[in-house]
């Protein structure tokens, strides 16, 4: 997995490639909570995430309901195969997802 960030302001783009799983997800979470100070909008370019077990799905979910408090949090470039577990978990219905 790799993670990249960018800052704009009060917007934060963490783009995530490759698997999410037990082994990545805390080093996503990581890059999460510390890029996430003073952010209002979080964007997840997963774009190229090709997998995320629950590990990953808890991360994402974590990092909902840290937004919720400061702010809006969105899915972006979602793959088929990550959209089918989405859609599976019901992520798909309480994700921002464009």
């Amino acid at each position: 997995m790799d993670i990249s960030t960018k800052k704009d302001g009060n917007s934060l783009v963490i783009s995530v490639s490759g698997r999410v799983d037990t082994v990545t997800a805390p080093e996503l979470e990581k890059r999460i909570t510390e890029n996430i100070d003073g952010i209002s909008e979080l964007v997840l370019d997963l774009k190229d995430m090709t997998y995320t077990s629950s590990s990953g799905l808890r991360v994402i979910l974590r990092a909902q309901k840290l937004m919720n408090k400061q702010g809006s949090i969105k899915v972006t470039n979602v793959r088929d195969e990550v959209m089918e577990i989405f859609d599976v978990t019901g992520f798909s219905d309480i994700l921002n997802i464009e």
